[in-house]
C-alpha cells in the first residue's frame, strides 16, 4: 500500500470541496488525494477521473438504508415549512430511496482502474470488492467501531480507514441511533487494529498528531478539515466566510441536514433542529437541500451544513502545497 498511500491523505469531502485541482495539488505536494463521488452524477465523477492521475483515490457512499418513521420524517416537513417560506423554495415530497448511483459509480471506477476506492456509510458486496481489486484497485472502508471493522473484513478489503468521533461531515457509522461522536481518533484506531493496514482520521489539525497517530501505527493520517480553505478546495464561499470571519464558536453533531449523524459548525439551523431532526438518510438530505442550496446562493451560512472537524480553529487559508507541508510529519509549523 506504500506505494500509493502516503503518510498524509487529504479526506474526500463531498458537497464541493474536493476538487480535481485539490487532488492533483495534493500528489504534486506528496501526498495522497481522494475524490468524492457523492452526491454526483455518473457524467460528474467521469469527468473529474479524467482529470486526475497519479496516487489518488475515489470515495463512494454505499447505499446502507435504515429503517425511518415515516410519520417522523413527515413531522420534521412540517416543521420546515417556515424555512422553505423564508428562502421561497417548495419543500419536496419525501424521497425514501436514493443509491446515489452506486453501481454505475462502481462501474466507473473499474473502467478507469482508479488506484483507490474507499466506501463510507456502509459495507460494499465482497464481489464489489474483488471485481474492484481485480480491476487493479485498492480497496478501503471506512469504520467507527471493532464491529464494523470486523464486518468491513469479511468482505476482503486492502486497508480500513479508521474515522473518530472528531471527524468532520457525515460519520461513517452503521449505527446512526446511537452515535454521539465521542470516540478519540486513537480510541477507533487501537480498536480496529487488524490484519490489513489502517489508515486514522478524524479532528487532525497539527503535524504533531500526524505524527502521534503513525506511531501509534496508523499507515496514514487522513485529514479534511484542514483543507477547507485550501485555495484549490471548492468550498462554498459561505462556509470559507464564516470560518475566516472566526464565527465558528464549536462544532455539533446534528441530523437537522441529512438524518444522518454528522459534525458541523454550530449555526442558527443546528440549533433549531438538531433536537427534532429525525434518523433518516437520504430523506432528510433531499428534504432539506432545496433550503440548503437557496441559503447558499444568498451566502447565508446560518442555514447550511458547515461541515466541519474538531480542529476547525486551525485551519488555514493558503495552498494545498503549503498545508501539506504544514501537517507532514517533522513539521514544525
Amino acid at each position: 500500500m506504500r506505494d500509493l498511500i502516503r503518510p498524509l491523505v487529504v479526506a474526500p469531502m463531498a458537497g464541493g470541496p474536493s476538487t480535481p485541482a485539490l487532488v492533483t495539488a495534493a500528489i504534486a505536494a506528496g501526498a495522497t488525494g481522494f475524490l468524492a463521488a457523492g452526491y454526483k452524477t455518473p457524467q460528474a465523477v467521469e469527468a473529474e477521473l479524467k482529470a486526475v492521475e497519479g496516487a489518488y483515490g475515489l470515495n463512494i457512499f454505499v447505499p446502507s438504508p435504515v429503517p425511518v418513521d415515516v410519520p417522523a420524517l413527515e413531522r420534521y416537513r412540517r416543521l420546515l415549512r417556515p424555512e422553505a417560506a423564508r428562502y421561497g423554495v417548495e419543500l419536496p415530497a419525501l424521497r425514501l430511496d436514493d443509491d446515489d448511483h452506486f453501481t454505475a459509480k462502481i462501474e466507473l471506477a473499474i473502467a478507469y482502474g482508479v488506484p483507490l476506492v474507499s466506501f463510507t456509510f456502509g459495507v460494499p458486496d465482497r464481489a464489489v470488492v474483488t471485481a474492484l481489486q481485480q480491476a487493479g484497485s485498492r480497496v478501503l472502508i471506512t469504520v467507527t467501531s471493532a464491529a464494523e471493522a470486523a464486518r468491513a473484513l469479511a468482505a476482503g478489503p486492502d486497508a480500513l480507514i479508521a474515522q473518530g468521533g472528531s471527524a468532520g461531515g457525515h460519520s461513517a457509522t452503521t449505527s446512526p441511533d446511537g452515535f454521539t461522536g465521542d470516540t478519540t481518533t486513537l480510541d477507533v484506531l487501537a480498536a480496529v487494529r487488524s490484519e490489513v493496514p489502517v489508515i486514522a482520521a478524524g479532528g487532525v489539525s497539527e503535524a504533531a498528531t500526524v505524527e502521534r497517530l503513525l506511531g501509534a501505527g496508523a499507515l496514514a493520517v487522513q485529514c479534511g478539515t484542514a483543507f477547507l480553505l485550501a485555495d484549490e478546495a471548492g468550498t462554498r464561499p459561505a462556509q470559507r466566510d464564516f470560518m475566516l470571519a472566526g464565527r465558528g464558536a464549536e462544532t455539533v453533531i446534528t441530523r437537522a441536514f441529512t438524518g444522518h449523524p454528522a459534525r458541523a459548525l454550530r449555526n442558527r439551523f443546528t440549533d433549531t433542529y438538531s433536537e427534532v431532526a429525525p434518523i433518516g438518510y437520504p430523506a432528510v438530505h433531499h428534504l432539506t437541500a432545496p433550503i440548503r442550496a437557496a441559503a447558499a446562493q444568498a451566502a447565508d451560512a446560518d442555514t447550511i451544513n458547515l461541515w466541519a472537524g474538531t480542529g476547525f480553529r486551525s485551519a488555514r487559508s493558503g495552498t494545498t502545497a503549503a498545508l501539506v507541508a504544514r501537517l507532514m510529519p517533522g513539521s514544525q509549523s
